[in-house]
Parts: structure tokens; sequence; C-alpha cells
């Protein structure tokens, strides 16, 4: 559903009028852009894909005339669940919002120019499926190795954590491509970035994202 929702608001969709065969296209893309970093496609993402291919199939059929009452259209499988998952995640982003009560644990507030987001940038909130583009992106760009492969002690996706966390705190903020173009090597760019979805799911850094160029900027928190 997350990412149909995704597809849905990126191409500016209308969701009573899903052009079912252009999303069902974007939806398999993206599976064997999972299955090529070697991602598991879980269960769900199937089951969507099998769902969007056999309304797309059925709306390849001839349709019946208007007065026969068998003129059902065949996206209302989708788009009825589609609006209360909307809906549903939409209640759930204002309760998260909400403040706790201050049981245990009292901080100062930050000064909020510490953390002022740049004009020309807008928050990316939760967005995975712009920084899985992202990553695909520049792994199609890594060179592959050639000659003598020399095995080393890789780094854990903990001990990458670290080194981000300590570079943001020196630096403030960083970009997606920062941190990753100057690796080079594929294995080193996968454990970099785990360890931005890891410390974005903790919460120690805000994403934002560059309307113009599309740039992925993190902030420290």
């Amino acid at each position: 559903m997350d990412l149909l929702v995704h597809l849905i608001k990126k191409n500016e969709v209308d969701i009573y009028d899903i052009p079912i065969a252009f999303i069902t296209e974007q939806f398999l893309a993206y599976i064997e852009w999972m299955q090529a970093m070697h991602i598991d496609v879980a269960a769900d993402f199937l089951v969507m894909a099998a769902t969007l291919a056999q309304i797309k199939s059925r709306m390849l059929l001839p349709q019946a005339e208007p007065d026969s009452g068998d003129n059902e259209d065949p996206r209302s499988a989708i788009t009825g669940p589609l609006l209360e998952y909307m809906r549903m995640k939409s209640a759930a982003g204002l309760l998260s919002r909400r403040l706790l009560l201050d049981a245990d644990v009292f901080v100062r507030a930050p000064d909020k120019a510490d953390y002022a987001i740049p004009p020309e940038e807008i928050p990316v909130w939760a967005d995975l499926f712009d920084l899985v583009r992202t990553y695909q992106q520049l792994i199609e760009r890594a060179s592959p190795r050639i000659g003598i492969e020399i095995t080393h002690d890789r780094i854990s996706v903990r001990d990458r954590m670290t080194e981000i966390i300590d570079m943001l705190e020196e630096k403030g903020t960083l970009t997606f491509a920062d941190l990753i173009v100057s690796l080079g090597d594929r294995s080193g760019i996968v454990v970099t970035f785990l360890a931005i979805l890891e410390i974005a799911r903790l919460n120690l850094v805000r994403i934002s994202q560059n309307t113009a160029s599309g740039t992925i900027r993190l902030y420290a928190t």
C-alpha cells in the first residue's frame, strides 16, 4: 500500500481514475529494483502486483452494456482499500505529532533556528522509495571491480552508523550522495544505505529534498 500511495502521489494520479496499466508497470519496476538489490520481496508486494495485473486484465475485456447492471469498475477493488489506508495513515500521522506527557524525561527545547530547513528544500516525510531510487541510481553508476579482488575487513552497519553520526555532528549536514559516491565499493554502498535507513528510523536525522535538483540531504538532530 505504501508503494502504491507513493506512485499515485508521485505521478499526480486521480485516485478515482487510476491508469491501471501505467501504475502496474511502475509497481513491477520497483519490484525488479528490489530484486536487483538483493532485497527480499515480501509476499504483500507480490499479492498487490497480482491484484493490479488481474485488474488490468479485467479492464482489457469488453465492458458490459450500461443498462445491464454489470458495469462495476474493476479498479474499485483497490480504490476502496487504498482510500481507507490513506485515511488511517493520515490519522496515524496526526497522532504521532501529538505531545506525550513528560513523565520521566524532561529536555530543553532546542532553538528552532539551529534546525531551519533552507527555503529551497522541502521535508521528505518517511518516503523510503525516494531513498531506494537514489540508491539504485548510485549503484548503477558504481564501476565494477577490475583485476584481483583482495578480501578486507568489512565495516559493520553499526560502525558505519557511528561514522555518519560523527560526520553530521561535525558538519551539521551531508547529502546522500556525499556519503555513498566516494566509496566506490558496492558492499560499502550497501552498508552505508542500511546505516542511513537505521539512523532515520531512530529519528537521529532529519531528511529533506531540494525541490529543483532532487538532492536528498541529511541534517543532524
